[in-house]
């Protein structure tokens, strides 16, 4: 059974799917996805919800939710290193290709970015080129922006002991 919710954050809509009890996708935009599933907020949905809101306001540095992170072995190599990637810091694409052992895959790790189910969820967003440019980010370079914007205030609010 797959069910989902929405909600309104500073620059769009989230929407999120849950399926057989883990979060599937995590998603921007204005119309919903999700055709085949129902609008119901779960506990785990609620959880979701709870959780993201707490990211928006410096509240929430990780998150504990159950994932369903479908993809390739060298996808889910990809996902697992963004975790690992500390909250308000960002990797070169060539970082994560060393980082998963595959030095020169900097573009297959851009691909595995794309498809990364759960945005913000799974951090692809700390991700840009070896140069500090921002590259490549399936809700748009402007959501990119901001996301590490955010980060980045609220990483250095708490250091400064705000």
């Amino acid at each position: 059974m797959q069910n989902y919710w929405s909600f309104p954050f500073p620059i769009g809509t989230l929407w999120i799917l849950e399926e057989n009890g883990s979060i599937a996708k995590l998603l921007l935009g204005k119309v919903c996805p999700f055709t085949q599933a129902q609008k119901k907020q779960t506990p785990l949905l609620k959880k979701a919800e709870q959780q993201l809101k707490e990211y928006f306001v410096g509240e929430r540095k990780y998150f504990d939710l159950p994932l369903s992170l479908y993809g390739t072995p060298f996808q889910r190599d990809v996902w697992h290193a963004l975790c690992q990637i500390p909250y308000g810091e960002t990797r070169s694409y060539q970082q994560i290709a060393r980082e998963v052992g595959n030095p020169k895959a900097y573009r297959a790790v851009g691909m595995a970015n794309n498809r990364n189910p759960v945005m913000i969820l799974v951090p692809c967003h700390r991700v840009i080129g070896k140069d500090g440019s921002l590259t490549g980010y399936r809700a748009g370079l402007s959501v990119k922006r901001y996301l590490l914007k955010l980060e980045q205030k609220y990483r250095m609010s708490r250091a400064s002991g705000d």
